[in-house]
């Protein structure tokens, strides 16, 4: 890369020493000279040239001197790497110079050997900079993409990491969610498009916040669902509390988001979650031309098909026994053995349950319900009946005692 150099000085023999001095180069278009008489003819020079790397100017000149110069380029904030030249001896300008952001100095009458030396210690700080910007730069353009996926935090990191590893295809564990509005196409359809706006945009907002205070990934946002890994891109050994604590909070909020918006009309549904745990293979698969970090495997679509089966079990969360195991103190009723689609073997799958119900009384009486179930106890009936005349706002008892009476027997249930 060719380097422009403007001299600024109103000696009219300077220049052909210059050019004598650097001949080689200039035929080589390692450096470009350019020449101006004093600051005026200076600014204006740059004002047309702003690719200029460095300026060597002469301090003692008509009309505009270099100092004013200086002071010029430091008040438009153009930070031109600059070399002042100076008497022998005049320090208190070069303090000044220096003070007004000059890299460095030189001294009358010239020595071209100290000269070439010092342009080119300045050039390369010319290139150290300029490679300091630009990775400055795509570092802020990295870290705003990668804001769109990850915690702060997490995409400062990964904004940070030239190297990319984090972001490279590879296998590992995961905590996989997914979370859906029911009844979200009506919706759309009844809405008007500036009020389906707000509402969304508060919506899609308020959970991502939520993800990110547990510092899990974003891998996709599809319409009113949203697709969240945990122990991805970074190592996160409470990966699956994580998850489940972050279900509950999301939970939480979307149920007073969609109460806060019906006492306003507006018909938002109920937000389904579902989790599962497991291998994937997870990294950027956007390839050079855009970025698209995400996860593929049976882990995912098993984390799919559990969001989609609290429709059926009147759930709003529903996790797998993988998740389950590996979470701290998980506390949560059984729902039974899944076979969902796409498998051939059940399922254990939960609803967790948050402080207040996991103490409530029902929760005791589905407990033991549903080990009468388990065991092929006819009474298994006679208790989910009784469970559900108690309490008839739980539909997952609901959802039981429905099966019982249609014929089902056990906790073993196919789910399309």
């Amino acid at each position: 890369m060719t380097a422009t150099i403007l001299v600024v000085d109103d000696e009219a023999d300077l220049q052909e020493l210059i050019l004598q001095r650097f001949r080689r180069r200039i035929v080589e278009s390692a450096i470009t000279f350019m020449f101006a008489r004093d600051g005026i003819e200076a600014l204006q020079s740059l004002e047309r040239n702003p690719e200029v790397d460095l300026v060597l100017l002469d301090i003692n000149m008509p009309r505009m001197d270099g100092l004013s110069l200086l002071q010029k380029l430091q008040e438009a904030d153009d930070r031109k790497s600059t070399i002042i030249v100076s008497a022998y001896g005049d320090i208190r300008n070069i303090r000044t110079a220096m003070n007004r952001g000059a890299f460095d100095f030189l001294t009358k009458p010239i020595d071209l050997i100290d000269l070439e030396r010092t342009i080119d210690k300045t050039l390369r700080h010319v290139g150290m900079m300029r490679e300091y910007r630009r990775r400055q730069m795509r570092a802020e353009r990295a870290h705003a993409s990668l804001c769109r996926y990850f915690s702060p935090h997490v995409a400062s990191r990964l904004a940070a990491d030239d190297q990319g590893a984090d972001m490279e295809v590879h296998r590992r564990d995961v905590a996989a969610m997914f979370t859906d509005v029911t009844g979200f196409t009506s919706m759309v359809e009844d809405t008007a498009p500036d009020l389906l706006e707000t509402v969304l945009n508060e919506y899609m907002t308020g959970m991502t916040e939520i993800v990110f205070a547990h510092e899990g990934t974003v891998a996709k946002v599809m319409g009113d669902g949203i697709h969240i890994l945990f122990n991805a891109p970074g190592d996160q050994p409470d990966y699956a509390t994580r998850a489940i604590a972050c279900a509950h909070d999301l939970d939480v909020w979307a149920h007073e988001f969609r109460e806060r918006w019906r006492a306003n009309g507006v018909n938002f549904g109920y937000t389904r979650i579902g989790v599962h745990a497991g291998p994937v293979l997870v990294g950027n698969f956007g390839g050079s031309r855009f970025f698209d970090y995400t996860a593929y495997g049976a882990t995912i679509n098993t984390a799919a098909r559990l969001e989609v089966a609290n429709k059926v079990l009147g759930t709003r969360i529903c996790v797998s026994a993988a998740v389950a195991d590996r979470a701290e103190n998980f506390q949560g009723r059984p729902v039974g053995d899944l076979v969902l689609r796409g498998r051939s073997e059940p399922l254990r799958a939960y609803e967790p349950l948050a402080t207040a119900t996991r103490k409530a009384s029902s929760t005791a009486d589905y407990a033991a319900a549903f080990a009468k179930l388990e065991a092929g106890d006819p009474a298994a009936i006679a208790a989910f009946a009784a469970l559900v005349g108690l309490h008839a706002d739980d539909p997952l008892a609901g959802f039981h005692l429905r099966r019982l009476l249609n014929g089902a027997k056990g906790v073993r249930m196919q789910l399309d």
